[in-house]
């Protein structure tokens, strides 16, 4: 569990980075925070192209700057929006690839923390790595 000094700075930091997001398009900015288990935080904003599905959202871009630097294990995640939106499945699958069932999601509006949900919650029966099959033999 995280404690309410480290949700402040998620909140804060998850806030800050919705200042960077590249959102020509739908002109909807997303920022995020993550904060790994070796205590470090990473941040992340959206990032939109021309060509929508090439488009990425925040917390996956946070995600992955955690995962580039070492990173293995994500203890929370904070999601900032004007609107307090939570984030999309393919997020929320990212998250559950490298973080628990009960790991907090914050999600911040533009006035602060709005909710408070649990991984588990937001994306129940995940799909994970020991869903897949693995035969002694190729093909």
């Amino acid at each position: 569990m995280i404690d309410e000094r480290m949700v402040s700075e998620l909140v804060e930091l998850a806030q800050g980075a919705r200042s960077n997001s590249y959102a020509p398009y739908s002109r909807y900015r997303v920022g995020a925070a993550v904060l790994a288990e070796s205590g470090k935080v990473y941040t992340g904003a959206n990032v939109e192209n021309s060509s929508y599905g090439l488009s990425v959202c925040a917390e996956r871009v946070a995600i992955w700057k955690a995962v580039s630097e070492g990173e293995r294990r994500i203890l929370a995640v904070a999601v900032a929006t004007e609107n307090g939106g939570t984030p999309c499945g393919a997020c929320r699958q990212v998250m559950s690839e490298f973080g628990s069932g009960d790991m907090p999601v914050l999600i911040v509006d533009a006035d602060g923390l709005k909710q408070r949900f649990r991984l588990d919650e937001l994306l129940p029966e995940a799909f994970s790595g020991s869903d897949l099959l693995h035969d002694s033999e190729p093909g």
